[in-house]
């Protein structure tokens, strides 16, 4: 079984603790702050605070998030994935360990600001680790595999918090608490050379330049990745009101592209592995901007299938498309410091894109989102094409440096 697995040897386990301490980070803030804080009249009549502050407490848990992730980046080039993980997980702990104190707006702010920056280490680093100890075969794939697996825990945190609405604050604040604790010690338990180790020659002015050239023609799908997945978010509903479906028929077709993307993952995800990430790239965001211009005639509903399955087939290009292109771009002493930057870009798409999907529909009506889904990811498309030479030549660069001994 473990010479089936993508990872070097005896690094297997390394990924799997990463990754459960992600897991549970992501549980607590994608759950704690808007469908509990923001909706529990409970804790709401115990902080004496109005459902809007907890609305700002989010943005500024995100904005911090956003902001840190390229010293985060940097930091786990400097000091290793370990020690970052445990000092990212330890400020989150505190952070939320602070939260019943909480009886001023500016107090809950200042609390999910700092619970922001210390989880702003655990996704760049996980998706780190993953990339480094994975064999070059299978990195698009696996990194899609790992990152998809972790994001599951955003919509089960989401209701399994929404459903303790009524429950007391102090045992939520328990159970947040207990999944952090899991969190450091998943941490703790990391291997303590589980990356490459402290690239220190990464972090010097020349090294961080070519770092910067090569991670700015990547900046493009790292947004686009998280707008056209965002985009709907606070019009879905809307949509399918504005379309006289039911929230059966809209559930349905998420359902149909999204079980199309998974069943296509590795047939695209292998051959982006083998060297053809920006063809698959390229092929995936011009399906989905094929599919999202049919979606934008506002076809009948038996139209809406085939059009989501041709979404979904886009997805799974794009997903390990986009990974096994970061992996062959990057020398691996550089990808610390250059994810955090990308990571910082895909989460600035993910909070700017609901608002350009609002302003789409009130603008344009239900069939808006997806006109503007498809001319973006129609321009994405065509500057990958275009920078196809750029990414082949920095793809030989890479695979001629010499790379480091992975130890965990």
């Amino acid at each position: 079984m473990r010479d089936r697995l993508p990872f070097q040897p005896g690094t297997a386990r390394a990924v799997l603790i990463a990754a459960l301490s992600l897991a549970a980070a992501e549980f607590v803030r994608s759950g704690l702050y808007l469908p509990y804080l923001g909706q529990s009249p409970r804790v709401q009549a115990q902080l004496d605070l109005p459902a809007t502050v907890v609305g700002l407490a989010w943005a500024a848990h995100v904005l911090t998030d956003t902001v840190m992730r390229g010293p985060a980046g940097l930091l786990i080039a400097r000091v290793g994935l370990r020690w970052a993980m445990i000092a990212g997980t330890a400020v989150s702990l505190l952070a939320i360990s602070l939260l019943p104190a909480a009886h001023s707006g500016l107090t809950l702010l200042l609390i999910a600001a700092l619970h922001g920056v210390g989880f702003s280490v655990m996704w760049p680093g996980t998706m780190n680790l993953t990339a480094d100890v994975t064999r070059q075969t299978a990195q698009g794939r696996t990194l899609t595999v790992v990152g998809m697996s972790v994001s599951s825990m955003i919509g089960l945190g989401f209701f399994a918090y929404g459903s303790l609405r009524a429950a007391p604050p102090e045992q939520v604040y328990l159970l947040s608490l207990g999944a952090l604790i899991l969190s450091l010690v998943m941490a703790v338990l990391l291997p303590a050379r589980a990356v490459r180790g402290p690239a220190r020659e990464a972090l010097r002015g020349d090294a961080l330049k070519a770092t910067l050239r090569r991670v700015t023609p990547l900046l493009p799908a790292a947004l686009m990745q998280t707008v056209t997945l965002s985009l709907f978010g606070q019009v879905l509903y809307k949509i399918a009101d504005a379309l006289n479906l039911s929230t059966a028929q809209i559930v349905s077709v998420l359902v149909v592209g999204g079980a199309v993307a998974f069943a296509c993952i590795p047939l695209l995800g292998k051959i982006a592995d083998r060297g053809r990430a920006v063809p698959v790239l390229i092929g995936g965001y011009a399906l989905i901007a094929a599919g999202m211009l049919g979606l934008a005639w506002l076809p009948p509903l038996w139209a809406m299938y085939p059009l989501a399955a041709l979404v979904g087939v886009g997805f799974a290009g794009v997903q390990p498309g986009w990974g096994a292109l970061v992996t062959r771009t990057l020398p691996a002493a550089q990808r610390p410091a250059a994810w955090g930057v990308l990571m910082t870009v895909e989460n600035g798409g993910t909070a700017l894109s609901p608002l350009l999907g609002v302003l789409a529909f009130e603008r344009f009506g239900a069939g808006g989102p997806f006109g503007l889904a498809a001319g973006l990811a129609t321009l994405v498309a065509a500057f990958y094409l275009l920078l196809r030479p750029l990414f082949a030549r920095t793809a030989e660069q890479t695979v001629s440096e010499p790379g480091q001994d992975v130890r965990a």
